[in-house]
């Protein structure tokens, strides 16, 4: 017999809005699944902080009220832990702020809240979401659901970790560098990082670079789309935004054509250093030949695009996420709290002089403007999420800032550049190793064409069927 956990978001909400379901029922639902998984010694690392009479609280406000026409209402979700919560524990996965709780929510929890959901608490990721992973000084490492003594990506590795082993529905995350793709890949699901300027509350453009924005995570297409349209909500305050679209769901639901779909050799990090070279495993080969497969099965025309113009890409990457961790909130006296890579990457950060700083912005957009152009031919452009499969807990370098860097490189070599050229890009779980790991495929388009990306994802979904694929967890019983 199927349980709640067992329908997408999107089932879930039908039974809300028809009230053969109350929202209290799933987020009781949940909360046990969240203690069973999560709050024991045995730990998945999803959640920082659970706020469960909270959540029941707003629970009971909504039902008293019913259904209105917020458009997940009663849909329990979680905040990632670097979206601040009035009254609620943010920690910005830091021991330096393991005790702060914010007087005023971000514009993300405003803007969810008004869409109706409820929030379980605040899930996992990495120290001010600077690494790949999500491994802190405040919680337990976020624990890959398919296999526990592997990583699950990050840094929105805990709302990853949450959507996957059944704990939430959906979930929100935020991309920097490929941090909503990533866990996705390694968890065996949805995520969508959308064009700069598309999403209110994270448009990118307050970044520097315009590197980091908001998106979903689900484990089907129609509900990364469902939050997606959720998270569109909210005021627009900048002159610059993604081309205005809409009819996300329709994309999916109604998922015709056929595409030109490029598959990407190379990657802009290739040649940076000959000590960490960049090697696509052959899972990660795997991976593209098994999308290559089901798109031409489908009808699409798929071709071959050879990546160029990107020769000062690697170095001045590197140096703005050196530089975006030099305005960091914290003090000289929290200093010791600060994990050893933190502390590096900030005191580059700093050392930084404003020429170089300068260089490397005029180079990364001289890349985003050569990349949009070289991709112009396509409708969109295939590559790996990931070079290998997820990494072992424990595997990053912890001291040593460069190493750890070059480690990072050497796994995700596919995700930034679109973040530098602010493009949206969705990993979709194409294939499953040998060994039973799920592995995702990269589709990115060009500027403000998710809904291309959301029919591609939806027509090899329908193909593939990866919905039904579930991790051991899934089916742990109370």
């Amino acid at each position: 017999m199927a349980e709640l956990h067992d329908l997408t978001a999107r089932e879930q909400l039908r039974l809300l809005r028809d009230r053969r379901l109350s929202p209290l029922e799933l987020v009781d639902h949940y909360l046990a699944r969240i203690a069973m998984l999560d709050q024991t010694p045995q730990s998945l690392g999803a959640f920082i902080t659970v706020t469960a009479e909270a959540a029941r609280e707003r629970a009971r406000r909504l039902a008293d009220a019913g259904p209105d026409d917020s458009p997940l209402w009663g849909l329990p979700t979680a905040d990632k832990d670097l979206t601040a919560r009035a009254g609620v524990r943010t920690t910005y996965g830091s021991k330096a702020f393991e005790h702060y709780v914010p007087e005023r929510s971000d514009a993300l929890a405003i803007a969810l809240d008004a869409a109706g959901t409820i929030s379980l608490g605040k899930t996992n990721t990495p120290e001010f979401g600077l690494p790949g992973y999500t491994e802190s000084d405040v919680a337990p490492p976020a624990r890959n659901p398919w296999r526990t003594e592997l990583g699950a990506g990050g840094s929105s590795g805990g709302a990853a970790v949450a959507v996957s082993a059944g704990m939430l529905p959906v979930a929100p995350g935020s991309d920097g560098g490929g941090s909503i793709r990533m866990p996705a890949a390694a968890t065996g699901l949805v995520g969508l990082k959308p064009s700069r300027g598309r999403v209110p509350s994270g448009t990118g453009l307050t970044m520097l670079g315009g590197l980091g924005v908001h998106g979903p995570i689900a484990r089907t297409t129609g509900d990364a789309a469902l939050l997606f349209e959720a998270m569109l909500a909210g005021p627009y305050r900048f002159a610059t935004r993604a081309p205005a679209d809409q009819g996300w769901l329709a994309a999916v639901d109604r998922p015709e054509g056929r595409f030109r779909v490029a598959v990407l050799q190379g990657t802009p990090w290739d040649g940076w250093r000959d000590d960490f070279p960049i090697v696509e495993h052959q899972e990660a080969t795997d991976t593209v030949g098994s999308a290559v497969r089901e798109l031409e099965a489908l009808g699409h025309d798929v071709g071959i695009l050879r990546l160029s113009g990107h020769e000062q890409y690697a170095a001045a990457f590197h140096t703005i996420w050196q530089a975006g961790a030099s305005t960091l909130p914290v003090g000289e006296d929290q200093l010791s709290s600060l994990q050893p890579l933190t502390r590096w990457l900030r005191e580059r950060g700093r050392a930084l002089g404003a020429p170089r700083l300068a260089e490397a912005l005029a180079a990364l957009t001289e890349f985003e403007q050569h990349l949009i152009e070289l991709i112009e031919p396509w409708d969109a452009v295939l590559t790996p999420t990931l070079a290998c499969t997820p990494r072992p807990i424990g595997w990053y370098d912890p001291d040593d800032g460069e190493r750890n860097f070059a480690q990072q490189v050497q796994v995700m070599p596919y995700t930034s550049m679109l973040n530098a050229a602010g493009l949206p890009a969705i990993s979709v779980p194409v294939h499953v190793t040998a060994e039973g790991l799920p592995m995702g495929a990269q589709l990115f388009a060009g500027p403000g064409q998710e809904k291309i990306l959301f029919k591609l994802a939806s027509q090899l979904e329908a193909a593939i069927g990866w919905q039904h694929r579930h991790p051991p967890a899934w089916s742990a019983e109370r």
